[in-house]
């Protein structure tokens, strides 16, 4: 059986600076009410967290008005106060508005802020499920960043893990995909968590039941064209539900220690640049320590093919993979980004992000009518291009007016000194490693006690 062990606090205290005195085990797919102060627990060994103070930014629940959520929402109720629930209205049934204003209701009767999104220009069709996904988590993201929130807690449970484990485990996916959906997810704008990984569907629907609480059942969770859902029924019709869920637990943890082992490797050899290139050393580094980098400096959401990634080291480095390119200067390695695959011209305006990886940061004023940004490209006088190579400056982010580069920020260099306050930060959507917390510790080879961190 698999057992969740986290440290139960003296009662009294709360927050961060409550006291682990004893441990209470609670089986992953019990069928029992969570318990409020276990979940107040674990949450602590997901922080840290802000104040729970008024005028404090809120931690974000994204709540559909489902079982899940709807139960996330009534524990963290009990952890704290300074709460914003956000609650989506995708538009894609005929009663999607009623069940999001019923939601609200029902949290502001659980004394929980909540802010209703209702989404436009969704259109049922290929790919809808994604799109729609995709959608709400822009607007949520969105209105996390108006209010100041760092924090979205999110209704992903035990359930939802092994499901993603056996699909990822059908499709072939390597050891990070078996890893399933992670505690932590860190993103460029907020960060993900997922408190109730180690909690059944059952037993969410029973915490319900005993607080006298009703929540919207979504019809298309029964639709059996949708895959997850045949393998909802599979799973449960067959038992194997903590099977998978042990699964990506275990296979969670192995990517954690990965990941520490390839940030190590990172710190010792590689250099960051701001211009978005990366140095390498005279040596190409492992291939699971180059796939992450070639995934953040290409602004890939998911890392190359291991196979593609052993291909390109085997070819000496020659070649060009997921938008980047390594090249050789000064007896050292560079991964680059590939000028052919930066991003499309965008019009120009205070934190507009370009290729995926920079934001533009400027004076409103001066990015007058016409401004926008694209790459550098070929050109580039010796003088300007501060010593690098004209290769690695072609895929730079520059301002461009009137079919004329105006500024190249990353090398110093403007047209008038109109635009020398003008800078691009890197971001990229993803870090070379390290993106989230994913897996459980396991005791004497049998309980999970709590996420790895």
């Amino acid at each position: 059986m698999a057992v969740t062990d986290v440290p139960a606090r003296t009662p009294g205290l709360s927050g961060v600076g409550g006291l682990p005195v004893r441990f209470e085990q609670r089986p992953v797919f019990s069928d029992q009410p969570v318990p409020p102060q276990w979940f107040a627990a674990l949450l602590d060994t997901l922080g840290p967290w802000g104040a729970d103070a008024p005028g404090s930014p809120p931690v974000a629940l994204a709540v559909s008005g489902g079982g899940d959520s709807l139960a996330l929402a009534w524990l963290a109720r009990r952890w704290r106060r300074n709460l914003l629930a956000l609650v989506v209205d995708h538009g894609l049934r005929p009663d999607s508005a009623a069940e999001a204003q019923l939601t609200v209701e029902r949290l502001h009767a659980m004394d929980v802020p909540a802010r209703l999104i209702t989404l436009t220009g969704l259109t049922k069709g290929p790919a809808m499920a994604a799109r729609a996904r995709k959608a709400r988590y822009a607007r949520m993201v969105q209105a996390c960043q108006q209010a100041g929130c760092v924090d979205l807690l999110l209704g992903h449970q035990a359930d939802d893990q092994a499901e993603t484990a056996w699909m990822r485990s059908n499709a072939g996916s390597g050891p990070d995909g078996l890893a399933a959906m992670g505690w932590i997810s860190y993103t460029p704008d907020v960060r993900l968590v997922r408190p109730l990984l180690g909690v059944s569907r059952v037993a969410l629907r029973q915490t319900l039941r005993a607080a006298g609480l009703a929540w919207v059942d979504d019809p298309s969770n029964q639709d059996l064209r949708a895959e997850r859902v045949r393998v909802r029924f599979a799973l449960q019709e067959n038992g194997l539900s903590e099977q998978f869920w042990c699964l990506a637990m275990d296979a969670g943890a192995q990517r954690m220690a990965r990941e520490r082992a390839q940030a190590m490797a990172l710190a010792q050899t590689c250099a960051f640049y701001p211009h978005g290139w990366v140095g390498l050393g005279q040596n190409l580094p492992e291939s699971a320590v180059l796939s992450g980098l070639i995934r953040t400096v290409g602004a890939q959401q998911y890392p190359p093919a291991p196979a593609a990634v052993a291909r390109l080291c085997k070819n000496g480095g020659a070649g060009t993979l997921a938008g980047t390119r390594l090249a050789r200067w000064r007896d050292e390695w560079f991964l680059i980004r590939e000028q052919a695959g930066v991003g499309a011209p965008v019009a120009a305006s205070p934190g507009v992000v370009w290729d995926g990886r920079f934001v533009l940061h400027a004076p409103s004023a001066l990015l007058r009518c016409g401004v926008y940004v694209e790459a550098a490209g070929y050109g580039l006088a010796r003088r300007v291009r501060a010593g690098w190579p004209a290769l690695f400056c072609t895929g730079l982010p520059a301002l461009w007016w009137q079919g004329q580069r105006v500024a190249v920020p990353h090398l110093g260099w403007c047209s008038t000194a109109d635009w020398a306050d003008v800078f691009f930060e890197f971001r990229p959507p993803v870090p070379a490693t390290g993106m989230g917390v994913y897996g459980c510790k396991k005791v004497h080879n049998k309980d999970y006690v709590g996420p790895v961190g």
